[in-house]
C-alpha cells in the first residue's frame, strides 16, 4: 500500500482535487493522506478546511502558513514558514508520494520541501502558460520537482515534454474541473437561494476576480475598479466570490463590499461558496464574469459563457464561449453586452466543445498511481532530440 499525500490549499485546488481524493480513498493499492493548508486554515478566507471533513475526508495536518497581510515580503515569509510546516509533516507522515496540483506559492513550499526530503511529486495541470501571473513560473519550477505529471490537454502534455519530462511520465488526461462539475450533484434554484440568503434574477452573473500578480503598472484594486464600473450599468443579479490570498487580493474585498452595500438588494458576497453551492450557482448563471480558470474549464460544462478579464488567464486554451476583454470599463461592458445576447446565450446552451475534454481525469491519475512503482535515483532529463514521445499518451 503506497501512501499518497494530497495537499490543497484553497477552495479552488480542492474543487479540482476532491475526485481524485475520493479515488485514492478508494484504491486497493493506496492510503491517501491529506494536509490542509493555506487559506484553507485562515478565518478571513471563511476556513474552508471545514469543507474537507463535511465531504469524508480525514485531515492528517495543517500547515499554518499565512501572515497578516498581501505584501511581495509577506507572501515570501508565507512560503518560508511553509517549507518549515511541511518539513515537519512529511517526516511524520512518510508518504511515498506527494500530489500537489497548480501553480500556488503554498503548493510550491509543499513541492520545495518534498523535494529536500526525497519524496516523489505528482504533479497536476502543469505544462499551462498564464502570462498575467507569478504562477506561471511557479507551476514550471514544480514541473522539474515532479516526477509524474498529469496535463489537462495534449498541448500542455508536449509542453511539460518540452520541460525535459520523459514522455513516459507525463499522461494527458484532461482537466480536473470537468471531473467535479460533472459527478458533484447540483442544488436546485430554491435551495441554492435559501443557502445563498439571496434571490436570483432572470439574469444572474457569478463574478470571481483575483489580482494579476505578473502585471506590473496596473494595480489590483484600479481593475476591480474598472469591473464594478461596468457592472453596476447591467442589469442583472450579481454574486460575488471572493479573491484569493495573493499579493494584493486583501485590497479588493473592501471595493466589493461597498459595491455590494450600494447594490443591495441585486448583489451579494461570499468569503466561499464551497464547491457544491459555487457550481450550483455557476449552472443557474447567464455567466462567470473575472478573471478565474472555473471560467474557462468548469463554465464550458455547463453551456456558460465567460467574459475573461485581463492577462491573467493569457495563454491558456479557451473554448468558444469565453470573451477576452481588457480590464477597463468599456471593455468589459462590450464584452458583457455579447455574453448575453440571447443568440451568444443559445449558442453555449447547445454544447461547446471542451478543451479540457468531457471528464475522467481523475479516474485514469488514480489508475496511473494505482500501478506506479518508486524508483530508485534521480530523474534523468528527457532530451527531445533522442526519445520517442508516443508513451504516456491518453486519449480523453
Amino acid at each position: 500500500m503506497k501512501k499518497v499525500c494530497v495537499v490543497t490549499g484553497s477552495r479552488a485546488d480542492y474543487g479540482l482535487l476532491r475526485c481524485v481524493m475520493a479515488g485514492l480513498r478508494d484504491s486497493q493499492h493506496c492510503v491517501l493522506q491529506v494536509i490542509a493548508t493555506g487559506m484553507h486554515l485562515a478565518s478571513e478566507f471563511g476556513y474552508t478546511w471545514r469543507h474537507i471533513e463535511a465531504d469524508g475526508f480525514d485531515i492528517d495536518w495543517k500547515v499554518e502558513m499565512l501572515v497578516g497581510a498581501d505584501t511581495e515580503v509577506a507572501v515570501t515569509k508565507s512560503v518560508g514558514l511553509a517549507m518549515t510546516g511541511f518539513a515537519d509533516a512529511f517526516a511524520v507522515l512518510k508518504p511515498d508520494l506527494v500530489l500537489l496540483l497548480g501553480d500556488r506559492f503554498e503548493i510550491f513550499a509543499a513541492a520545495s520541501s518534498a523535494t529536500f526530503a526525497g519524496i516523489p511529486i505528482a504533479h497536476l495541470h502543469g505544462g499551462e502558460i498564464t502570462v498575467g501571473s507569478l504562477d506561471d513560473t511557479i507551476r514550471h519550477a514544480i514541473t522539474k520537482m515532479s516526477s509524474l505529471h498529469f496535463t489537462a490537454a495534449e498541448d500542455y502534455r508536449q509542453r511539460v515534454i518540452q520541460l525535459g519530462e520523459a514522455p513516459e511520465t507525463v499522461w494527458n488526461v484532461g482537466g480536473f474541473g470537468v471531473d467535479t462539475a460533472l459527478n458533484t450533484p447540483l442544488l436546485g434554484r430554491t435551495e441554492v437561494e435559501e443557502r445563498l440568503g439571496f434571490a436570483l434574477g432572470d439574469t444572474t452573473l457569478l463574478i470571481t476576480f483575483h489580482p494579476e500578480t505578473g502585471r506590473v503598472g496596473t494595480s489590483a484594486q484600479s481593475q476591480m475598479t474598472e469591473l464594478l464600473a461596468a457592472l453596476e450599468q447591467v442589469d442583472a443579479s450579481l454574486v460575488f466570490t471572493m479573491p484569493n490570498a495573493d499579493v494584493g487580493g486583501r485590497g479588493l474585498f473592501d471595493l466589493v463590499q461597498e459595491f455590494v452595500r450600494q447594490h443591495s438588494p441585486r448583489a451579494c458576497q461570499h468569503t466561499s461558496l464551497g464547491q457544491t453551492l459555487y457550481l450550483s450557482v455557476l449552472s443557474l448563471s447567464a455567466g462567470v464574469v473575472g478573471n478565474s480558470s472555473s471560467g474557462l474549464i468548469e463554465a464550458p460544462a455547463f453551456g456558460v459563457g465567460t467574459v475573461n478579464i485581463g492577462a491573467r488567464q493569457d495563454g491558456r486554451l479557451k473554448a468558444a464561449s469565453v470573451i477576452d476583454c481588457a480590464p477597463n470599463r468599456t471593455a468589459i461592458l462590450n464584452a458583457l453586452g455579447v455574453l448575453l445576447r440571447p443568440e451568444t446565450r443559445s449558442r453555449n446552451g447547445k454544447g461547446i466543445q471542451n478543451p479540457y475534454g468531457q471528464g475522467g481525469a481523475a479516474k485514469l491519475t488514480v489508475a496511473v498511481i494505482d500501478a506506479w512503482e518508486p524508483r530508485c535515483g534521480n530523474k534523468r532529463f528527457h532530451d527531445l532530440n533522442t526519445t520517442s514521445d508516443e508513451v504516456g499518451r491518453v486519449a480523453v
